[in-house]
């Protein structure tokens, strides 16, 4: 399997795509107003503290106050490590005090009307290994599936922290990118880890207010960190100063990829030469097309997201059942696809096409579980339902592509809805009736959209006239441009 990253720097916004045999599969944004915050770390200010919901609002400087719950706060020992609780639930109040200063991280970027979640577990992460400073926890990726490999970097870390006498200071859990990693690695790895915790703590020391401790690494740097595998052939850079700094961590952490890392300076722009920008468009669109005919549509709620698979003007050249299942797992293959360039989390429904053969509803099944292996959130999926329904959740930490790159229209507000015309003019005839009962004007105008007047005086004249007769009152009407098609006003004339 062929895998490229093109990272698109520009002045105001950094763009990153991950493309896997010539097709996008996630896509990650970093604009200078409003970059991302998941793995800072800062010296906050509990502002509220609420028993009833276990948990805390905490001022880190951003436009909204981020939220702290009981479960993802650990009381500090006179060692600096955390107090273990067996597991019991402790009390808000006796965590926490309003003003009281408090040192957190931020776990998932403020999405939507929702501030940031914080947590006190605190992580440091480099390219092989995730310091824990305050917990003596040594663990290792679930994704680094072969034992043997999984025992050697167990044992090698064991032995590098011995060397390094830091068995009792702080954790340190393996991650994926360690695979094949040597002694002389995970040693860098504890060493850098180390100044940069004691760079952290020194900041603490100094600190009496409101303040960032810790940023984590710009996009293209924290891609290189999270997202090189052996499989990456070619990492192409635009911008000149993104490269030298790539080039230089590169160097720094893993030089075996030196010779994958190319300066992009051809004339065309990086992502139009991939046709990513294209791929972004149709990112945003409730229909995704499937080659056999049939669509997926999507439809992103605060709640959750339901995917609806249809199959379109597909036929099939067999039975029905195997129209539907060849229609179906193509569109489990597609649903992973779109969930990783739509970086869309939480809770989604797939509502796939009814099949009554539980071996076919295996074989979706697996095609998805298969599909999604390569996601680098977390993911759950559940059987298929009694209503054919598939649930299943994903980490979210940040917000969507669409959430990024969109606003709620200003017209619907976010319906994806608008009243019909008639339905405007019912309302204004109702309007007219309320305001000739509290007034004594003899005549009254309506203000409306060119659609809704030209409504009114067409269809609905007959309606005006008779409305004539039961008010008394002359009515005159005048078009707004500047009106949407659901803002009218009644008037005194």
């Amino acid at each position: 399997m062929s895998e490229e990253i093109l990272i698109n720097v520009t002045p105001r916004e950094t763009r990153l795509a991950l493309i896997e045999n010539g097709l996008l599969q996630e896509i990650y944004l970093e604009r200078r107003s409003r970059s991302g915050y998941v793995g800072d770390i800062y010296l906050g200010k509990v502002v509220r503290v609420m028993p009833g919901m276990e948990a805390a609002f905490v001022d880190i400087g951003l436009e909204r106050a981020a939220f702290l719950h009981s479960a993802d706060i650990a009381p500090i020992g006179a060692d600096g490590l955390e107090v273990r609780d067996g597991g019991e639930t402790i009390d808000i109040n006796t965590l926490l005090r309003e003003g009281q200063l408090i040192v957190v991280q931020v776990a998932k970027d403020p999405i939507g009307t929702k501030g940031a979640r914080l947590t006190t577990h605190l992580t440091l992460p480099s390219r092989h290994l995730v310091f824990l400073p305050r917990n003596l926890h040594i663990g290792i990726s679930q994704r680094l599936e072969n034992e043997e490999e999984r025992n050697r970097l167990q044992a090698l870390l064991e032995q590098c922290l011995l060397a390094e006498s830091m068995q009792d200071r702080g954790g340190f859990i393996i991650r994926t990118a360690a695979e094949g990693a040597s002694e002389n690695e995970l040693l860098e790895d504890i060493r850098f880890l180390r100044k940069l915790w004691a760079a952290v703590e020194r900041r603490i020391g100094k600190s009496k207010d409101i303040r960032v401790l810790y940023r984590d690494l710009p996009l293209y740097l924290r891609a290189v960190r999270d997202l090189i595998t052996p499989g990456i052939e070619k990492i192409r850079v635009d911008a000149q100063e993104a490269f030298d700094e790539i080039s230089g961590f590169i160097q720094d952490f893993i030089p075996d990829f030196r010779d994958r890392l190319e300066l992009y300076s051809g004339e065309r722009p990086i992502f139009d030469l991939y046709g990513i920008d294209d791929e972004i468009d149709k990112a945003l669109g409730r229909q995704v097309k499937l080659k056999s005919g049939g669509d997926l549509i999507i439809d992103q709620t605060e709640a959750m997201t339901t995917i609806d698979v249809n199959t379109g003007a597909f036929l099939g050249t067999k039975s029905h059942a195997e129209t539907v299942l060849k229609t179906n797992l193509e569109a489990a293959t597609s649903i992973a696809r779109q969930l990783r360039i739509r970086n869309l989390g939480g809770i989604i429904i797939l509502d796939f096409i009814d099949m009554d053969d539980p071996e076919h509803q295996r074989q979706v099944l697996r095609t998805l579980i298969k599909a999604l292996e390569k996601d680098h959130a977390r993911t759950m999926v559940t059987g298929i339902s009694e209503l054919g329904l598939v649930e299943m959740t994903r980490k979210r930490t940040r917000e969507s592509l669409g959430q990024i790159l969109c606003s709620a229209c200003p017209v619907c507000e976010g319906r994806a809805r608008l009243k019909t015309p008639e339905t405007i003019c019912y309302e204004i005839f109702r309007e007219i009736v309320r305001v000739a009962r509290v007034y004594e004007n003899d005549e009254l105008m309506v203000l409306a959209s060119q659609v809704v007047v030209d409504r009114l005086l067409d269809e609905e004249s007959s309606t005006l006239a008779d409305l004539e007769v039961l008010t008394g009152k002359t009515i005159r009407f005048q078009v707004e441009p500047m009106y949407t098609q659901e803002q009218y006003d009644v008037v005194l004339f």
